[in-house]
């Protein structure tokens, strides 16, 4: 008896371990309301098929994954509401957001909770340069979409340029440095720069400054919804133009908005989309997505999420458990494989690689990847 007592002991000691290992919770920030509800849709429905992946194969360690997710409707009070629940779920990470405005204002809620945050669509210089330890994003920096930027003019040859922007974190820091690098390498002259108001449904009178300025192109960083718009109205009062954007434009709805007439010949820098990439694990994220969604993600933005969730993925089944030990790890990491190709950070927590590619929009209204 005394045997079998000292075994149910033993027996009592180890069992907690196997049965009551916890759920791993991951935070998903994303607009599911709002202006960018079809990018935050699809980084839930991304984020989401990843953890069922992982968990249809006995989650990561033995623990599944739970992800808790908070709609930050795109907008930065809502966000630092939206980061405040998180922090206070249990999560060990969390992933988002969209914009980089939005994300700024998560930053310090997290950072003071000690989590590790990987913003993914939020490309601001300065969101890296303040020397957050936890702070990650999965996509590249306005400075060197800023230098694609001005070299794809100056391929094209354009000599005056127009640049409009909306004033946010995103498109006022990217303007700036795609004005400052074309100043500095004297590749044409800036004949306007100037701000648009986001959200207003009538920009003919911006469209008239614009026009009278002269411009070979107008270059427009911002968001796709205002880009949709320009495009069409500019169509609608007989000035052909060309127009390019930046990489918020890379979403189908802004040719919706604008018509596939008024789209066609726009072109746009961005990182490229999954099925533009012939890598094994871009092929296989895209079946998984087709046979669940009956669809294809409409924007790259959403894509780097579900990279944001892959290296968190690794990171914990490397056995770091605790958001500094994830931080250490994510910095040393350098070509890891997820869906939009290899991922690494540098120290400031910076996606590294060249990334940037050029899309153009045909006569059927589709984004074509141009060779570079």
């Amino acid at each position: 008896m005394k045997k079998l007592g000292l075994l149910l002991g033993v027996v009592a000691l180890l069992v907690p371990s196997l049965v009551l290992a916890g759920d791993i919770k991951i935070g998903l920030m994303c607009p599911l309301t709002g202006k960018w509800a079809s990018e935050g849709q699809d980084m839930k429905n991304i984020v989401s098929l990843l953890v069922d992946e992982t968990n249809a194969k006995g989650g990561i360690n033995g623990s599944k994954v739970e992800l808790v997710v908070e709609d930050d409707a795109g907008d930065p009070r809502t966000a630092a509401l939206a980061a405040q629940k998180l922090a206070s779920a249990g999560v060990v990470a969390v992933i988002g957001t969209y914009g980089s405005a939005v994300t700024e204002a998560t930053q310090n809620i997290l950072a003071e909770s000690e989590l590790v945050q990987i913003g993914t669509g939020s490309t601001s210089i300065r969101l890296t340069a303040k020397g957050m330890k936890r702070f990650f994003r999965t996509c590249p920096r306005d400075d060197e979409q800023g230098r694609v930027a001005q070299s794809t003019l100056a391929k094209f040859g354009f000599k005056k340029v127009a640049i409009l922007h909306d004033n946010s974190a995103y498109a006022k820091g990217l303007a700036d440095e795609a004005k400052q690098r074309i100043l500095d390498k004297k590749s044409a002259d800036i004949v306007f720069f100037d701000a648009l108001v986001p959200g207003e449904r009538d920009y003919s009178a911006i469209l008239t400054k614009l026009r009278s300025a002269d411009p070979d192109l107008f270059f427009y960083p911002g968001y796709y919804p205002e880009a949709g718009l320009l495009l069409r109205q500019k169509k609608e009062m007989g000035w052909d133009v060309p127009m390019m954007g930046g990489d918020a434009a890379n979403h189908q709805d802004l040719v919706k908005i604008a018509g596939p007439e008024a789209a066609a010949g726009y072109f746009f820098v961005s990182p490229p989309l999954p099925q533009d990439m012939d890598t094994d694990e871009a092929k296989n994220f895209l079946k998984a997505f087709k046979d669940r969604y009956k669809t294809v993600p409409v924007s790259v933005w959403a894509v780097l999420a579900g990279d944001a969730y892959k290296v968190l993925e690794a990171a914990i089944a490397k056995g770091n458990d605790d958001p500094e030990k994830i931080a250490e790890w994510l910095k040393q990491l350098k070509e890891l494989p997820t869906l939009s190709g290899k991922m690494g950070f540098d120290e400031k927590g910076d996606r590294v690689g060249d990334f940037y590619r050029i899309y153009k929009v045909n006569n059927a209204g589709k984004f074509e990847l141009q060779a570079r």
